[in-house]
């Protein structure tokens, strides 16, 4: 075998070099490649799992890793499907390349939250229609019944009047939720939004003594007088509702009045049962009551933030809430 010159040593050398160096080129383009596969994987807000051919997890991302328990029940389909686990819902993509499988599950938790409330709102807001029609008969004959049957009977017509009145509010309240809030401002005082709530209070019913303390300075305030005393009517039959339900017979109601020259601040008190669950107070058709649909809350903290507002419970203190309306 002949030699290998100097020459030939060289150029083989420098070719060992250059293959090296190409070696390690694409080693480096790979682990960079890698590097972005995971941090684009890592980025997506869904739970993906690659997954090999043994089962073994190939590569996931941190919110794959949060629902490890998720997999074991997850399965390749062609079509996408729906799966629950721990209260949530989950939409589930899969798609196989050579000997892996790729899955995917998103939370769509909110998404049918809405679609569900969506389409309870529309047979809620069907049924207000074809009730309101009979309710308002049975409200007109009330009165009139009531101008005619003797002394010892009225409290009975007065308590199927109180009746009407409460299903008139649940209606009101279904058919304003499934439409949405719209005001309609004009300047009134404070004295004839207490007057009306008063009059509610009155219709609306109890048998315990509940003392009510409503603000007694006058003020002027430039808002939705009607839609305000819904809003107040809710708390104030919350509260109502609260006493009743209370070991005590006894109970207060309060409401308290200050203005920071941009709001109307209201501060709205009661003395009964503590709240169950915070977390439900303005989750619409959840009631944290026994009697109740679940409208009240939702739509006072709607009417307060159509009119730049806000509604929220008082820091510190689980028996009251704090509503604020925009001067």
């Amino acid at each position: 075998m002949a030699a290998i010159t100097p020459e030939e040593l060289d150029v083989l050398i420098q070719q060992t070099y250059k293959v090296e160096n190409e070696f390690n080129e694409l080693k480096a383009s790979y682990a960079h490649l890698q590097d972005t596969v995971e941090k684009v994987v890592e980025f997506l807000p869904n739970a993906i799992w690659i997954i090999n051919s043994d089962n073994s997890v190939f590569l996931q991302n941190s919110h794959a890793r949060d629902l490890w328990e998720l997999l074991k029940l997850l399965e390749y389909r062609e079509e996408d499907y729906e799966i629950k686990f721990n209260a949530q819902a989950y939409l589930v993509k899969s798609s196989s390349y050579k000997d892996k499988i790729m899955l995917s599950a998103t939370d769509i938790t909110e998404q049918k939250r809405k679609e569900n409330l969506a389409t309870m709102g529309q047979m809620a807001a069907h049924l207000s229609h074809e009730i309101r029609n009979p309710i308002g008969a049975i409200s007109l004959m009330s009165s009139t019944l009531k101008k005619r049957v003797i002394p010892e009977n009225i409290p009975i017509v007065e308590e199927i009047q109180k009746s009407v009145y409460r299903i008139d509010r649940i209606i009101k309240a279904t058919l304003m939720f499934s439409k949405g809030v719209e005001v309609q401002k004009q300047a009134f005082l404070w004295s004839q939004l207490k007057e009306s709530l008063s009059m509610s209070i009155g219709y609306y019913g109890y048998s315990k003594n509940i003392k009510f303390s409503f603000p007694k300075n006058d003020f002027t305030m430039n808002a939705d007088k009607d839609l305000l005393e819904m809003l107040f009517s809710n708390f104030i039959t919350n509260a109502i509702d609260a006493i009743e339900e209370d070991d005590n017979e006894e109970g207060i109601v309060e409401i308290t009045y200050e203005n920071d020259e941009n709001y109307h601040i209201f501060k709205i008190y009661d003395s009964g049962i503590a709240i169950d669950n915070e977390k439900e107070l303005f989750e619409a058709f959840k009631s944290t009551k026994v009697k109740g649909n679940g409208l009240g809350l939702v739509l006072s903290r709607q009417i307060a933030e159509a009119h730049e507002g806000s509604v929220h419970l008082c820091k510190g203190a689980k028996k009251c809430f704090e509503v604020s309306i925009k001067i």
